[in-house]
């Protein structure tokens, strides 16, 4: 009866809350760990230039630096989230590996594999969560983010953009040579060196304009000049760049496209692939952004089953095992993504190619484990 019983565990019963207790603990420290050691070098790094006056800026306020390290926290996250819960993973099975609890509940008619089921249930919660933390605040935060970074490193001079290329759903672009995105509802975005190709009927007309400004609707041109391309005779003034879709918005969305485009949401990049469809290193990222938080899972269906290979073992080898595991698939991950970014392999098999080996590995490994 007694194995019988364990056999047909109850669901988060007792072993399970022991195992998810012992998880949830293990991750905290992970990721104190992980996201504190980054804090720490960063700020070691620049807290001098945070912090001193330099060509008349003022010195910045502690305040303001610890806004700015909050707000960069869920970005790393989204980074190493993956290799935290593989550490949490690898942390609480060689504990349980140390106090020969696993041999003890073997005994007593269970699998290593139900063993296991919560922290992999736990592993596609922690997916799905980066998911949704990249929808619902990576767009938020990251002009906040930037904002008080220039505050960092630029003092009290207005943000300002170079070289800025937005393109709309019809075809058209404008670059843009200066971009001020406007920090207040008192400041609003403004553009310098404003050159728009737009697509009307079958010709495309150039639009030239030393500045413009954002009304809430549209922009406002300061000495715009249009022409249709291939007629030098037919120019005409214009005050407002009409039929092009661009907010102030966009062109941050392309900006960071440009700088940081890992930090992406996934509606960003769909938001650009309706404008260039044919962009490899946005088709990319879009697959990119449905596989990478899979990675909590699939690094955990690797990682774990290598452990009790190693069972006889010290715990710092099953760790160091972990270790050169999540080397590994990350290598591949950057390999692999930058040649989708580059246009070197379709992005489909960019994205998916690391998911899928490692994936298989970690389904075989599975398999394998003790009954």
């Amino acid at each position: 009866m007694r194995v019988r019983y364990f056999s047909h565990l109850r669901f988060l019963g007792r072993l399970d809350r022991y195992v998810v207790a012992h998880f949830v603990g293990s991750y905290g420290t992970a990721l104190f760990l992980v996201v504190g050691l980054y804090l720490v070098l960063d700020m070691a790094n620049n807290a001098g230039q945070f912090l001193s006056a330099e060509d008349g800026k003022e010195p910045t306020s502690r305040g303001v630096i610890l806004r700015y390290y909050l707000m960069q926290v869920p970005f790393l996250f989204l980074q190493v989230a993956p290799f935290v819960t593989l550490l949490a993973g690898l942390f609480t099975v060689n504990r349980l590996l140390k106090k020969n609890e696993v041999t003890a509940v073997l005994a007593a008619g269970v699998s290593v594999r139900r063993i296991l089921l919560p922290i992999f249930l736990l592993g596609c919660v922690l997916s799905m969560g980066m998911f949704v933390l990249r929808e619902t605040l990576v767009e938020t935060l990251a002009d906040q983010r930037d904002r008080l970074h220039w505050k960092l490193t630029e003092g009290d001079q207005p943000r300002v953009y170079s070289d800025v290329v937005v393109h709309d759903l019809l075809g058209s672009l404008v670059f843009l040579e200066r971009f001020w995105p406007g920090e207040s509802e008192d400041s609003a975005p403004e553009a310098e060196g404003v050159v728009a190709i737009v697509a009307e009927a079958d010709d495309y007309v150039r639009i030239d304009a030393e500045s413009a400004s954002w009304n809430g609707k549209g922009w406002d041109l300061v000495a715009g000049q249009r022409q249709v391309l291939g007629n030098t005779a037919a120019t005409e003034e214009v005050s407002t760049l009409s039929d092009f879709d661009m907010d102030p918005g966009l062109a941050l969305t392309y900006r960071r496209a440009r700088a940081e485009p890992l930090e992406l949401s996934f509606t960003e990049v769909e938001r650009l692939i309706r404008r260039e469809p044919d962009d490899t290193a946005f088709r990319t990222l879009w697959h990119y952004h449905l596989t990478f938080p899979l990675a909590n899972l699939i690094l955990l269906l690797v990682g774990l089953p290598l452990l009790f290979h190693y069972e006889r073992g010290q715990g710092s080898e099953r760790l160091m095992v972990g270790g050169i595991l999540c080397v590994f698939y990350f290598a591949a991950d950057f390999v692999f993504r930058n040649l989708g970014i580059n246009g070197g392999l379709s992005p489909l098999l960019a994205a998916w190619t690391p998911v899928l080996a490692f994936g298989s590995l970690g389904l075989a490994l599975f398999e394998g484990l003790r009954s």
